[in-house]
């Protein structure tokens, strides 16, 4: 959105960006010191200086949070908008970023695409279940999802949160956005995104993949009106196929060496060219 103050999202990637600067700078004086020096001279860099700059400015970055809906504010003054439902939209209205003027939709409380839950779907390791719960459900229900970007990652933290229906139902829009023309603008091209959407909400949504210390991680869920699902990830020197149906889950190393996994928080071993069946 244009013309907006202390935007979460952006200050949460900024905050980032500064810390994980810091770290590369570590990793490079470690590794190899000279080059490290070389660059110093180079840019002038007082090390000393400019980190205490860096973390001076994480520690008080302003992060607008609204207490009473326990919930990261999208930007300062999020709240003076009139807060309207998209369910409460007329069909007639939609999409809005074709029927409504900008300067309506800036001053509406309506969201294109994942802002705040973007953020919170990058960084997910440093919130805890309810902080995302909440946030899902005040911004989801205000956001229009008119762009391909925006129903996987919705799709991936639905899943997350448990609300197994309504990933399905955000996976069918971003699997189908083109096929349905949901925004009414396919004969412009098809949507890639959403397209990598489509595998995203899948493989990171119900298949709960992630990596976390350098290992394959995996809760995952399957819709009521689906059999089973299958995928397969590269993942260091493996091949691994993932198997998901409702009464067992199989994981095979097809290629590669022994690899250690968790499922649902156990850990595991599939070993070379074998599966394990939980």
């Amino acid at each position: 959105e244009n013309n907006v103050n202390n935007n979460w999202y952006t200050s949460t990637i900024a905050c980032w960006c500064l810390e994980y600067t810091e770290q590369a700078i570590n990793i490079v004086r470690k590794n190899d010191p000279s080059k490290y020096n070389n660059i110093v001279e180079l840019i002038f860099f007082n090390e000393t200086s400019e980190v205490a700059t860096w973390k001076h400015i994480r520690a008080n970055v302003y992060l607008p949070y609204d207490e009473q809906h326990k919930v990261f504010l999208q930007q300062e003054g999020y709240m003076d908008k009139e807060q309207i439902l998209v369910k409460d939209l007329e069909p007639s209205q939609r999409p809005i970023n074709q029927k409504w003027s900008w300067d309506r939709i800036l001053r509406s409380c309506f969201i294109k695409q994942a802002d705040v839950l973007q953020g919170i779907y990058l960084f997910e390791d440093r919130f805890d279940i309810e902080t995302i719960k909440n946030n899902f459900e005040f911004y989801e229900s205000r956001t229009v999802h008119e762009s391909s970007l925006s129903p996987c990652v919705h799709s991936i933290i639905a899943a997350k949160i448990g609300k197994i229906d309504q990933a399905y139902n955000l996976y069918l829009r971003t699997a189908r956005l083109d096929l349905d023309d949901y925004n009414k603008e396919v004969h412009e091209g098809l949507h890639i995104t959403s397209m990598a959407g489509t595998w995203m909400s899948i493989v990171e949504g119900f298949g709960g993949m992630r990596i976390q210390n350098d290992m394959l991680i995996f809760n995952p869920s399957i819709p009521k009106g689906w059999k089973s699902f299958s995928f397969k990830i590269w993942f260091r020197e493996n091949l691994i196929k993932v198997v998901v149906a409702h009464e067992e889950i199989i994981i095979i190393n097809e290629q590669g060496p022994s690899l250690n996994v968790k499922v649902w928080d156990k850990p595991l071993k599939v070993n070379s060219s074998s599966l394990i069946k939980i």
